[in-house]
C-alpha cells in the first residue's frame, strides 16, 4: 500500500532556502509585531532546528509575547530589542512577516545589506530577500517551516512537533477555517506521531482567557453592532477599556472572532486604538469576501480569510472608512 505524504508546492524555492541557512552559522529569527501563534511557533521551531544543526540563533521580537505561548520551548528565549543592540547580524531569517515593515522593530539589530531568509505565506507578500519561499496556499507558516524542517534534515523532535502543532492549529481556527486541507491533517498527524498532546496546546492557545480578558470581552461585546442587512459586525476597543479592565492589546486577540460567528454575518471587524493614537483593524470572513483586498486599500494586507491594516484617523472615522470599503466588498459578492 503506498502512504500519502505531504509534499511542498515548490521545491526549487524551498531548496533554495534550505541552501542558504545550511550557509550559515549564525542566525536572526525575527517576525511580525504582536506575533500570534504561527509567528511564534514557527519562529521557535526554526530556532530548535538551528540548534540540532549546530548554528547559533537568536530571536528578537520588539515586545514580550503573549503569556499563553508560554508553554513552548525556547519561549523564555525570546529577547526584547529595545534601545542600542551589542551587535548586529548579517543572516536574517524572517517568518510569517508579509514584508519588512512588519519586522521594523527589530531592524536596528539587523546589518545594512544583511542576507535575508523570508518565509511566509501571506499572498501580499513581495517575495524579499535573498532566499524567499512564500505560499499564499499554505494554511500556516508552520506549514512551509515543517518541510524546511525536512529539508534541513533536522529528526522532528517533539520540541519542534509542538511549535509547528501550535501555528497549524492557532491559523486554522482549530482545524475548522476554510485553509484546512488534506496536507494540513496530514502535517498535524506527523506531529502528534512525535509526542505531541493535543489538548496540552489547545487549551492554552485557544481556549485559557485571563480574568483581565473576560472583563474585556464583556465590555467589549456591549458595543457589537451589526449592518441592516447582518452581513457585516464590528467591535471596538478603547484605550480607556484596556485601562479599566487592567488587560493588554494582545488581549484583544479573538475578539474578532465573536463579530464573524454571528450566523447572518459574512464580514467581521474588531477595532482597537492604539496607544499612539491609531486605530488597528482586524478583519475576518467566511466565504466569500477577500478582506485582504479592503486591508490593502488602507496599507494592510493578510489573508483572503483573515486581514488587518492600521488608519491614522480617530475611531469613529476608522469605522466608517473601513465599513464603506466592506459594503462595496459585500455588493461585488453578491454580483
Amino acid at each position: 500500500m503506498v502512504i500519502w505524504q505531504p509534499r511542498p508546492r515548490d521545491e526549487e524555492r524551498l531548496t533554495a532556502v534550505v541552501r542558504e541557512i545550511l550557509a550559515g552559522d549564525e542566525w536572526l529569527i525575527v517576525t511580525h509585531e504582536r506575533p500570534d501563534g504561527d509567528a511564534i511557533g514557527s519562529s521557535l521551531a526554526m530556532a530548535q532546528a538551528l540548534e540540532q544543526l549546530g548554528k547559533r540563533w537568536t530571536f528578537a521580537v520588539g515586545e514580550p509575547l503573549p503569556r499563553r505561548y508560554s508553554y513552548l520551548p525556547g519561549f523564555a528565549c525570546a529577547k526584547i530589542a529595545s534601545g542600542a543592540p551589542a551587535r548586529r547580524f548579517s543572516n536574517v531569517i524572517a517568518l510569517d512577516c508579509a514584508d519588512e515593515a512588519r519586522f521594523a522593530q527589530v531592524s536596528h539589530w539587523i546589518e545594512p545589506g544583511a542576507r535575508v531568509v523570508n518565509v511566509d505565506h501571506h499572498r501580499t507578500n513581495p517575495h524579499y530577500g535573498q532566499a524567499a519561499w512564500v505560499d499564499e496556499r499554505a494554511a500556516a507558516t508552520c506549514e512551509l517551516v515543517y518541510h524546511v524542517v525536512m529539508g534541513l534534515g533536522v529528526p522532528l523532535s517533539v520540541e519542534v512537533a509542538m511549535c509547528l502543532y501550535t501555528g497549524i492549529l492557532t491559523d486554522t481556527g482549530g482545524f475548522s477555517y476554510p485553509n484546512t486541507t488534506r496536507e494540513v491533517h496530514q502535517i498535524a498527524a506527523e506531529l502528534l506521531a512525535c509526542g505531541v498532546q493535543p489538548y496540552d496546546i489547545a487549551e492554552p492557545a485557544l481556549e485559557s482567557r485571563s480574568w483581565e480578558q473576560m472583563r474585556l470581552l464583556q465590555l467589549a461585546l456591549t458595543n457589537l453592532s451589526v449592518s441592516d442587512d447582518g452581513q457585516y459586525a464590528a467591535v471596538y476597543v478603547t484605550r480607556g477599556m484596556l485601562e479599566g479592565t487592567g488587560a493588554s492589546d494582545d488581549d484583544t486577540e479573538g475578539l474578532v472572532g465573536f463579530a464573524r460567528s454571528i450566523d447572518t454575518v459574512e464580514v467581521g471587524a474588531l477595532f482597537r486604538e492604539t496607544a499612539d493614537g491609531q486605530v488597528k483593524v482586524s478583519l475576518r470572513s467566511k466565504r466569500r469576501v477577500d478582506v485582504s483586498r479592503i486591508a490593502k486599500q488602507f496599507g494592510g494586507g493578510g489573508h483572503a480569510r483573515a486581514a488587518g491594516c492600521t488608519l491614522a484617523c480617530s475611531l469613529d472615522e476608522a469605522m466608517d472608512k473601513v465599513w464603506d470599503a466592506v459594503q462595496r466588498a459585500l455588493t461585488e459578492a453578491r454580483s
